[in-house]
């Protein structure tokens, strides 16, 4: 059994799961034109809690063996054996319920998008990580999916926009993925993981190549949108600018390739995404 409330923040990696529902509500206010209900954002936001922190805390509970191995997580609840196994997979499956049911109160399709984002980050990205850097994009995907939802959970269908908050989304992890792999990677190296590229014990320089065409591709989503009339012109220049700050921190990165430069291109994109989704919601207006 946890000793306290935070081994259950820990467990479900309460940063993490408040971003997942950040992006879930925000991607419902811009698909409804901002007309809701407080019970819509509630039932949304305890959807996406239970569905983010059902899957992180069925990720620790996958991983406690090698989270035990690495300076950052051998402190984790389940891998320091403060919680049992057993107590956290019961808490995810709790946990996964909850919101489930939440997000089928919206419509079935909902829901589905909910269940697949959990079963595709506990599953398939969890497990891929020991093995390949394909676990990346298979992240990226699960990571987007509250994009999805948050539209899907309004229109009920999946719509142009659905699908450019999805990529929005998607693009944006690539160099938020690399620039912690980076950061943690000696960390990851000692834990078997292979998800991070690397040749001969060392960090593949391929990764700032990456950052750099994501956040380029970030800036073509930008004036894509306003093409297409799903942002306004003002919206898009302000995301197409802040893809371009995003993208400066990036060729750094590339310049540098060192510790520093890392936590910069991890700072732009924890920047990046919260700003993108404040111009659109002011959009609506």
């Amino acid at each position: 059994m946890a000793d306290t409330v935070g081994d259950y923040l820990m467990l479900i990696k309460m940063r993490l799961t408040s971003l997942v529902v950040f992006t879930a509500l925000a991607s419902f206010l811009i698909a409804s034109g901002l007309s809701f209900t407080g019970m819509d954002l509630l039932l949304l936001a305890i959807g996406g809690f239970g569905v983010a922190g059902a899957s992180n805390a069925l990720n620790q509970a996958i991983e406690k063996d090698y989270d035990i191995l690495m300076k950052r997580t051998q402190d984790r609840p389940i891998a320091s054996g403060r919680m049992t196994m057993s107590h956290g997979v019961m808490f995810a499956g709790f946990l996964c319920l909850v919101g489930i049911t939440a997000l089928a109160v919206f419509n079935v399709l909902t829901a589905f998008l909910g269940m697949l984002a959990f079963v595709t980050y506990a599953f398939v990205y969890t497990p891929l990580k020991r093995y390949s850097r394909a676990a990346v994009f298979v992240g990226a995907i699960a990571g987007a999916m509250p994009m999805l939802i948050g539209v899907v959970a309004f229109s009920g269908s999946i719509t142009w926009l659905a699908f450019a908050l999805f990529a929005i989304q998607f693009a944006w992890q690539y160099p938020h993925f690399w620039a912690i792999g980076f950061l943690g990677f000696e960390d990851y190296k000692k834990a078997g993981f292979q998800f991070v590229p690397h040749v001969n014990g060392e960090i593949d320089h391929g990764i700032t190549i990456s950052s750099i065409i994501y956040t380029v591709a970030l800036i073509i989503i930008a004036f894509v949108m306003t093409y297409f009339g799903l942002v306004g012109i003002a919206g898009g220049v302000v995301m197409a600018i802040l893809a371009i700050i995003y993208l400066r921190a990036a060729i750094i990165f590339y310049k540098k390739f060192d510790m520093e430069s890392a936590k910069k291109l991890m700072f732009s994109s924890l920047l990046y995404i919260p700003l993108v989704m404040l111009v659109l919601i002011i959009d609506q207006f």
